[in-house]
């Protein structure tokens, strides 16, 4: 997928909030720790440095979401952070995405803080972060429940 098709796609995912522009995603891809872990119908963008790990960026196309692409993103994701030497992934998640949440908590992820007003949505209001973290060491490769169909978008 292009930097183009990906920005598609997260305009698509990112109902309430502005979604990054294919340069934007392009800056980010450029950048030496960035990572891209693509599926048919979704993406995660990712830094890992040192010992951590940072989803920037997950999106899920909506006809898609609740189909378990989000899941075998993060799966993969801590594969490759553990396979690295990460032991924590962190995110940040929209304040009021509450199924994101809901998302990630599921998934063994804790929240750590709050950043204020930190992003703005499609309306130009902000909303808050909630600041998630995982120390992967303790899932053992695999976040994702027992149970299928968790699709999601960040943010």
């Amino acid at each position: 997928m292009t930097p183009g098709d990906l920005a598609e796609l997260m305009d698509r995912a990112y109902v309430h909030m502005r979604p990054w522009s294919a340069r934007d995603i392009a800056e980010t891809l450029s950048a030496k720790h960035s990572l891209i872990l693509n599926q048919k119908h979704g993406f995660l963008i990712a830094q890992i440095v040192a010992d951590e790990c940072e989803i920037l960026a997950i999106a899920t196309d909506p006809d898609a979401q609740r189909t378990g692409v989000a899941t075998a993103l993060l799966s993969e994701l801590v594969t490759i952070a553990q396979i690295q030497g990460a032991t924590r992934i962190l995110l940040e998640v929209a304040h009021q995405n509450q199924s994101a949440r809901a998302f990630y908590t599921a998934r063994g992820f804790a929240p750590v803080g709050t950043r204020r007003s930190y992003y703005t949505l499609r309306d130009g209001t902000k909303d808050d972060a909630a600041l998630l973290s995982l120390a992967i060491a303790q899932c053992q490769g695999d976040p994702a429940p027992t149970s299928k169909g968790s699709g999601t978008k960040s943010g």
